[in-house]
């Protein structure tokens, strides 16, 4: 058998917009593990914020952070933390502007303030356990990515000024701070290094701007139907919504399931 790798984003593409994994898209992964193949994730999300959806599918291969960091079946193989001087002169130029942040790494998040709205906005749509707790010295580890929280336009003097980070909004009032050139494609390339898996046995799906660099590199790349117009013209084939069965829907014109 020609065993394929799928690599499938989680926000508005294995969950809706209610944060729900859909009962088709549980039915069609556990197929396609069934059939021999292999489910992955590809998320901006931290590993501990998706532990039970992992658990849920049965998969053990994840690239998380956007690429940051990789681990394959349940082995961490890649790390590309952020730059520590960098990030720490970011975070003093940000508390001056009153724009908080949180700094992530693999097993838990802190922000640099006690509290603010914009954290507590943005986390919430998440629909996780955890709340970052307000732990300033938490910038000392090594983190993989840090949240920037400030409205449409007032990134743009960090974007100027911090080359060694790539920012991507993500909400109305957080953005993403991650290592300079950093993507899902450059982490599932770390997968496939190890796996060997050619290029036409290659899947993934997804639907925003952090996907895209994935869906260009991937040969049989899918948008989801509630995905962004941006992604849609990336990807090689559109699925339905994420609520119209569009993972099956998307593995089942493969021949997967």
């Amino acid at each position: 058998m020609d065993q394929h790798i799928v690599f499938f984003d989680i926000d508005g593409t294995l969950l809706d917009q209610h944060k729900k994994l859909p009962a088709s898209a549980k039915e069609a992964i556990k197929q396609l593990q069934a059939n021999g193949h292999e489910a992955a994730i590809a998320t901006g999300r931290a590993p501990f914020m998706f532990k039970n959806l992992r658990e849920e599918l049965g998969i053990d291969t994840y690239v998380s952070y956007n690429g940051q960091y990789v681990v394959l079946n349940g082995e961490v193989i890649y790390k590309n933390p952020l730059d520590q001087k960098a990030l720490e002169s970011l975070t003093k130029k940000a508390l001056e502007n009153e724009h908080p942040v949180v700094f992530m790494d693999a097993e838990d998040m802190k922000a640099n303030v006690p509290e603010h709205d914009f954290i507590t906005e943005s986390i919430s749509t998440l629909k996780i356990d955890q709340y970052p707790s307000h732990d300033p010295d938490y910038i000392s580890r090594e983190l993989y990515q840090s949240l920037l929280f400030c409205v449409k336009g007032e990134e743009r003097p960090y974007i100027d000024e911090f080359k060694e980070f790539d920012f991507i909004r993500w909400h109305r009032v957080s953005v993403d701070i991650l290592p300079a050139g950093g993507s899902k494609a450059e982490g599932i390339e770390k997968v496939i290094e190890h796996l060997g898996t050619p290029t036409e046995r290659q899947v993934a799906f997804g639907d925003a701007l952090n996907d895209l660099e994935m869906l260009k590199q991937i040969e049989h790349s899918f948008a989801m139907g509630n995905g962004m117009d941006q992604v849609k013209h990336t990807a090689k084939y559109i699925t339905t919504r994420v609520d119209e069965d569009g993972i099956y829907n998307g593995l089942k014109q493969l021949n997967l399931i």
